[in-house]
């Protein structure tokens, strides 16, 4: 059993046990929130299995390495980064999504590449902070991040290369 699991279920026990003992219906109406939740996210969640899930076997795994691959260098670490830029959706969606692509055999540093680009500068970061605190703020944490998914993941590439192979 992966050692998440156990976490997230020892959590839960202890949460439904909390609010059992306070009062039963905390803990039916956190139950009833937890599904409600599940519903929303859960179509999502399969969507994004089965697209990522075609992709790695649509696409020839010689063709994956290749461009993605540990041994792709820069160009799979810039892959990576334009990806994270252009990548739809929340963490439900995106983490999956990485965990396939890293098990069709993406290489470290694209995967970093790919993530912090994701989390700092997709098209859903830049036109929420372009909506929501100004476009010129946008525009300038834009520019000044420019390069940090791609120095992420070159030194993720590196730090792989020389003390985990």
């Amino acid at each position: 059993m992966k050692p998440v699991i156990l976490i997230l279920g020892s959590i839960a026990i202890i949460l439904v046990w909390l609010a059992w003992r306070r009062d039963p219906a905390l803990l039916s109406g956190g139950l009833l929130e937890g599904g409600r939740m599940a519903v929303d996210v859960l179509p999502i969640m399969l969507l994004t299995f089965v697209i990522a899930g075609l992709f790695t076997q649509l696409v020839p795994k010689e063709v994956l390495l290749d461009w993605i691959g540990n041994e792709s260098g820069w160009r799979g670490i810039v892959v990576g980064s334009i990806a994270g830029i252009l990548a739809p959706g929340g963490p439900m969606t995106m983490f999956p999504l990485v965990g396939l692509i890293q098990q069709a055999g993406a290489g470290i540093g694209t995967l970093v590449a790919l993530v912090t680009a994701w989390s700092m500068w997709g098209v859903r970061m830049i036109l929420l902070e372009s909506a929501l605190i100004s476009p010129r703020f946008a525009l300038f944490k834009f520019l000044s991040c420019f390069f940090v998914p791609m120095l992420a993941g070159s030194i993720a590439h590196l730090a792989y290369a020389r003390f985990w192979k």
